[in-house]
């Protein structure tokens, strides 16, 4: 028998994340241990008239990929990836590990290669996801390595999952639809201004977003969700910023990351570990020096770090930034291979709107 909770966010991703519509083309991915997830939401998504296309992968298949294919291989865009990209409606990825660290002895620099030739494919993806033509969402299966990671049984990671997504809720729609209206007072309020200072413990960093849009994350992309962004002016970012928590990236870990920006370009950077994958990914291409989105996690039912950026940019009272590409949608223009988000803590730090404090210990305060 199912578990009842996989068949409720099924539902809910399909229904709301999604909202799939009779006859819309669906690509559903992700990895053979998530075959109970899978299988729930292609349930729903035939229940609602979509025509599916599945893509399942084998634990171990990524690491065969990096470690056996030769340069040409590392540079193929397969033309199935971008028919879909170009012209499905929808797409859905699931992520599970059965080992998170698979890709930790890959050679850094064939990983640069290998999303450097996918710059173009994934600014396809981005534009098309910010006119709306191809809608997504993501979410995790919880599995023991992603337990591990988090410090916790596999029982405790299924219900931090499950909770974090509002599904111990009688109705998580109702649920995510009333952190939207929640966190659009906040969205509201950013738009308006243009300098934004933070201060924390290692931490001085000021950017512009004057004419740039705020995005309100309430469970249709990232699923948990709970964060607002914007993608800064490209060129405004200046100061020094100290990631409190490992910045985790296809299986690599870097921490103690410290970087310092000037005219928006990272000029310097440190790391306690990881230091030679971290210059690595910042020399990927011309973009992955600059930050292409910044970020305020909001989700407060997520407070443990588990070393899975898609709860851990959630957390809240942190805020994020991701260095190399942009989303469209936020009227960003950074293009790169890279998209990795890192997370500071902000209990014990504040945030000033055009010099107006905004933000205090952990949460706005407009």
């Amino acid at each position: 028998m199912a578990d009842p909770r996989l068949q409720k966010l099924a539902k809910v991703l399909v229904n709301y994340s999604l909202a799939l519509q009779p006859g819309e083309t669906f690509s559903l991915k992700g990895p053979a241990i998530a075959a109970p997830l899978i299988k729930e939401i292609y349930r729903e998504a035939i229940r609602a008239g979509a025509h599916v296309t599945p893509s399942i992968t084998l634990d171990g298949m990524g690491e065969i990929f990096f470690k056996e294919s030769g340069d040409e291989q590392i540079q193929y865009i397969s033309p199935v990836t971008e028919f879909q990209i170009n012209h499905f409606d929808a797409q859905f990825t699931i992520i599970a590990d059965e080992n998170t660290r698979a890709l930790s002895h890959i050679d850094p620099q064939k990983m640069a290669a290998h999303s450097a030739a996918q710059a173009g494919i994934a600014k396809r993806f981005m534009e098309r996801s910010a006119t709306n033509d191809l809608r997504w969402s993501l979410t995790l299966y919880p599995t023991q390595a992603h337990a591990m990671d988090a410090g916790m049984s596999l029982s405790e990671y299924e219900d931090f999952v499950f909770n974090a997504g509002l599904l111990d809720q009688d109705d998580p729609v109702a649920a995510w639809r009333k952190v939207q209206a929640d966190q659009q007072h906040i969205v509201d309020y950013l738009d308006q201004h243009d300098e934004i200072h933070i201060v924390a413990p290692g931490t001085d960093l000021t950017y512009h977003v004057a004419g740039r849009k705020w995005i309100n994350c309430a469970g249709d992309k990232n699923f948990p969700d709970g964060e607002v962004f914007t993608g800064p002016i490209e060129n405004s970012v200046n100061g020094y910023v100290s990631f409190t928590y490992p910045a985790v990236y296809n299986g690599n870990e870097v921490e103690n990351v410290r970087l310092v920006f000037k005219d928006g370009k990272v000029v310097e950077s440190s790391a306690g570990r990881g230091k030679d994958f971290l210059d690595a990914m910042l020399d990927m291409d011309a973009g992955s020096r600059y930050l292409g989105e910044v970020a305020f996690g909001l989700n407060y039912n997520v407070q443990s770090f588990t070393k899975e950026i898609l709860f851990d940019e959630k957390i809240g009272g942190t805020m994020h930034m991701a260095l190399g590409a942009g989303y469209p949608e936020t009227g960003s223009t950074n293009e790169s291979g890279l998209h990795w988000d890192m997370v500071c803590d902000l209990h014990e730090g504040k945030v000033f709107a055009d010099g107006e404090l905004c933000y205090e210990n952990g949460k706005f305060i407009i």
